[in-house]
């Protein structure tokens, strides 16, 4: 080989070989939208996972829930104090969302009463999906008669309607804290577990469930690994329903004097207290009513936005 040729052999470079059409090199570049993602701060980040509708129900919720901790730290009197000799009185630099039928200031009043309606469904609503959801995925894993039995079991109890379920038992035992709890839970873990069951049967039918009983991985292994956490966004948007549901019974029995009983109230109770000011528009009976309707817009908007991240990924 003469000069000229060691040359050019030695400054000429050799062809990137090319896979799917794109040389090596680029297939160890990241994709830019993927460094551009990387370079986001967290509130970008957070945003990008919801819509814009989504983003409003998430500030709707978040705002809720902060109320329900703090809201009597920063109420301006007491739940019960007599603060106004006006009966149901308009809005005011003294008393913002108007006065009772007692002349209590409602503002008071809401944000004491938000601890009992968010902190009641939200406890509630925990209970009833995770119970639900364990027994869904044990009827699911195991056995044929542990299935037949669990689900004709709940069957049972989702056929007897939920508000008339929770009438029966708290006229019967009588209306507190705990028993609330207990009745809104038994009435809507029937639900939860018939949704577990459902995603779960589906997934015990994959490849990667077969594999694993292939490899004899145990019942509780599957459940755990396998199969729960692909169920975890469906069950999420679940939880989310149940939360409005057990809101709204709540509400309900207060409204019907069954549920928290005086001199505590929960937004149900501030209804019923004040409904004779609805002739004339009092703000004492308007704005518990506005505060459990933007709360349940403010869920299902958040539950929406989750379903459809869940369903993208």
């Amino acid at each position: 080989m003469n000069r000229a040729a060691k040359s050019r052999a030695t400054t000429t470079p050799y062809a990137v070989p090319k896979i799917g059409g794109e040389s090596l090199t680029t297939l160890h570049e990241p994709p830019p939208e993927a460094s551009a993602g990387a370079k986001r701060g967290p509130l970008r980040r957070l945003a990008g996972r919801f819509s814009v509708l989504g983003l409003i129900g998430l500030v709707i919720v978040v705002f809720w829930l902060v109320v329900a901790f703090i809201g009597p730290l920063v109420a301006p009197y007491k739940g019960g104090a007599l603060t106004s000799t006006e009966i149901f009185g308009s809005f005011s630099a003294a008393h913002l969302l108007g006065t009772d039928y007692l002349g209590r200031d409602m503002l008071s009043r809401v944000l004491y009463g938000t601890r009992y309606t968010v902190g009641l469904a939200l406890a509630a609503a925990v209970l009833a999906s995770c119970i639900g959801t364990f027994f869904g995925l044990l009827a699911a894993v195991s056995g044929r008669w542990a299935d037949e039995i669990l689900s004709r079991l709940f069957d049972a109890l989702i056929s007897i309607p939920s508000k008339v379920f929770a009438l029966v038992i708290v006229a019967a035992f009588g209306s507190s804290i705990p028993m609330l709890i207990m009745v809104a839970v038994l009435a809507y873990i029937p639900g939860a577990f018939r949704i577990s069951r459902s995603l779960a049967v589906n997934l015990m039918t994959l490849e990667y469930v077969q594999v694993a009983r292939a490899r004899g991985e145990g019942l509780f292994y599957i459940a755990r690994v396998e199969v729960l956490p692909n169920m975890i966004h469906p069950m999420l948007a679940d939880f989310g329903l149940r939360f409005v549901f057990i809101v709204l019974l709540l509400s309900g029995l207060s409204f019907l004097g069954l549920g928290v009983q005086p001199p505590d109230a929960d937004w149900g109770s501030l209804v019923r207290e004040n409904i004779g000011g609805l002739a004339e528009g009092a703000p004492a009976v308007l704005m518990p009513s506005v505060a459990i309707a933007t709360l349940t817009v403010g869920v299902n908007l958040l539950i929406d936005s989750l379903r459809r991240h869940g369903a993208r990924r």
